[in-house]
């Protein structure tokens, strides 16, 4: 049965509301597909503002992979401001795709793509809006299934109750083989209604369904077990790694977005995963092993784009994309195609120790010679060697003396507050740090333009790194420590002009503490967050954490457990944690061990690049039955004519 779209109900009212263009739709290589030539039909979200989703590499991807099928259906829809949420609730409008504006409750899967867990209420606000039921529990077989995807599902109990099911790591290859779970099950007639496509699914091993596991809880407040409570669910559920990438070399047609966003570029994946180890980082672990493009897949992925969008920026993406084994060749290649033309080159992400000014200069060939950005993370050696990030404050000065020397005038420097062990006198070392680099530009460069911006954000312990036991720094304390630095930078008159100085205050990271590493009882606080009118607080100016902390205090009054104790608590290694049931392929023994070796009294143990020495025994590679794929290939970048 077509479902009509909503567009003629929504065009006359979108000049009452703020950026009316990002909800209409349309955009160059958007998809809008016959509804009943689909037999399975997905709405994909990205639970922010259209200006934050739509250059969402993720949902971009899984887009395109799902339209490329003929019996399946993928459109969009993104997070609506407070303004067209009023409008909608007013006229009765539904929370509709982009793509043919269709009702988000006539799709089979509502899928949602996490990257932060502060997207929660804007899921909430969805859900409402949408018409669907907030619990899944109340759902029908009317509702689509709604699953979680994206890094924060690695631990989705705070949203337990809210979703159906949740995806663990790379989603190519298991959206379609959830497609057809639940084609065969509509085939047939749909037999046991909901949960009996959701039992099928759960049976695979690689979708987690959290109505069908039970939590058990101590008089204490710890979690004492998590068991399936249906016959032939597993107890674990394991993560997804897409091995071959060169065979999914997506996106083919990205969106060209119709209002102003993020990112206005073209960005390629060059490779997925990270080795180095830096013991806060969930991202590298999450993804391991590292999965390398080849350098002509890659070569051929910015040809098309370009073409395919008339961008004229390309980023080289992954977690550190210096790293990739055949970098200076694809540098090189690239280089030589794009000279002379509008095409600009971009390496975001670039460790300081994987940095080199030829490499740097390829990248600014056609004269866009923009800051450089490196993440010391901390402050001191001895809080990097704590944290695994083994980069020497040598190595940041020969590097930064390097490119001040070459022309650049600008640094970005990123560091983290609150991390374990950490000190004052390891957050006062970021300011000697900056100064050492300005005064390092000026000498190097002979002039006084010389500019240093540091940033810092606060330090979140995360699911699935060593640092998942760690206690987090208090709002208090971690503003105390900012303040003590901030002083230090704007007292010292020589360099206090050259340094910018960004930061958050500690208010933010103690929720998104709160909610990733939370367990199904906090679902209540979100909920009433929600309610209490919380609507994206990833944004600073929506963000309220004084709703948050009353919410807290309200919803957790009967229970053993408050803030503090999700928080700023330390957990010991005997402690079941929310997430232990979800399987990311590491070995809990290895992350704990790596979490003591930080601990080490006579110095924080370092581990190094498994890519380059012996296996450490993570886990992932015998676990998963994967492997480590890197260069050289040998190949060279395809003989494209020069443009």
């Amino acid at each position: 049965m077509t479902v009509e779209s909503l567009f003629p109900r929504l065009e006359a009212l979108l000049p009452t509301v703020q950026k009316p263009i990002q909800y209409v739709g349309g955009e160059l290589n958007s998809v809008s597909k016959e509804w009943d030539a689909a037999t399975v039909r997905w709405a994909l979200m990205y639970p922010d503002a259209y200006e934050v989703g739509l250059p969402n590499q993720g949902v971009q991807i899984l887009y395109e992979v799902l339209n490329e099928r003929e019996h399946l259906l993928a459109e969009r829809t993104y997070s609506v401001w407070p303004d067209m949420e009023a409008v909608m609730r007013e006229h009765g409008i539904p929370q509709f795709t982009l793509d043919s504006h269709r009702p988000v409750r006539a799709f089979d899967v509502f899928g949602l793509s996490f990257s932060t867990e502060l997207g929660y209420t804007n899921m909430l606000t969805a859900l409402d809006l949408a018409g669907i039921p907030l619990y899944a529990v109340d759902r029908t077989d009317e509702d689509p299934i709604v699953l979680a995807g994206g890094h924060a599902a690695f631990n989705p109990e705070p949203v337990a109750d809210f979703v159906d099911a949740a995806v663990l790591g790379d989603g190519e290859e298991i959206v379609l083989a959830i497609s057809e779970v639940i084609r065969e099950w509509k085939d047939e007639g749909k037999p046991g209604g909901r949960d009996e496509v959701l039992l099928r699914l759960a049976k695979t091993g690689g979708v987690y369904i959290p109505k069908f596991f039970t939590v058990e809880y101590l008089a204490d407040g710890r979690i004492q077990r998590v068991v399936p409570n249906r016959p032939g669910v597993p107890f674990r559920t394991a993560k997804h790694t897409v091995m071959d990438l060169d065979a999914w070399p997506y996106p083919k047609k990205p969106l060209v977005p119709l209002a102003e966003t993020v990112h206005e570029r073209f960005s390629v994946e060059i490779f997925r995963g990270c080795t180095r180890g830096c013991r806060f980082c969930q991202a590298g672990m999450i993804t391991r092993p590292v999965r390398e493009r080849s350098i002509t897949t890659i070569g051929d992925m910015v040809d098309n784009g370009l073409k395919q969008t008339g961008f004229e920026e390309v980023g080289l993406l992954s977690l550190s994309s210096a790293d990739h084994t055949e970098i200076a060749d694809v540098a090189k290649g690239l280089g030589d195609r794009y000279e002379g033309s509008n095409v600009s080159l971009s390496l975001p992400s670039t460790r300081v120790d994987a940095f080199n000014i030829t490499l740097a200069n390829e990248f600014s060939r056609n004269g866009r010679r923009s800051g450089l950005t490196f993440a010391p993370e901390g402050g001191s050696d001895r809080m990097r060697k704590v944290i695994n990030k083994m980069v020497t404050e040598e190595d940041l000065i020969r590097t930064v003396a390097a490119a001040y020397s070459h022309g650049w005038r600008q640094v970005k420097l990123y560091f983290m507050c609150g991390l374990p062990t950490e000190t004052d006198e390891d957050v006062l070392a970021i300011a000697e740090l900056a100064k050492k680099v300005i005064a390092t530009g000026r000498e190097a460069s002979g002039r006084n333009d010389i500019r240093c911006t540091v940033s810092i954000g606060g330090f979140v312990p995360k699911p699935h790194t060593p640092f998942q036991w760690a206690s987090q720094l208090g709002v208090e304390e971690t503003d105390a420590r900012l303040a003590k630095l901030n002083q230090a930078i704007r007292s010292d008159k020589k360099y206090a002009k050259a340094i910018g100085f960004r930061y958050h205050d500690g208010k933010p990271g103690i929720i998104e503490g709160l909610l990733s590493r939370g367990d199904r009882r906090v679902g209540r606080i979100i909920e009433a967050v929600w309610r209490d009118g919380g609507r994206f607080d990833g944004w600073s100016e929506h963000f309220s954490y004084e709703r948050w902390i009353d919410c807290a205090d309200k919803a957790l009054a009967d229970h053993p457990v408050d803030l503090a104790w999700y928080t700023t608590r330390e957990r010991e290694y005997a402690e079941v944690l929310p997430w232990d049931h979800l399987d990311s392929g590491l070995d809990r023994d290895w992350l704990w061990e790596d979490w003591q070796d930080a601990l080490e009294e006579d110095g924080a143990l370092e581990v190094d690049d498994c890519r380059w020495t012996p296996c450490f025994d993570c886990g992932v590679c015998p676990q998963m039955n994967t492997e480590i794929q890197i260069g050289p290939t040998g190949k060279k970048l395809l003989p494209l004519s020069v443009v």
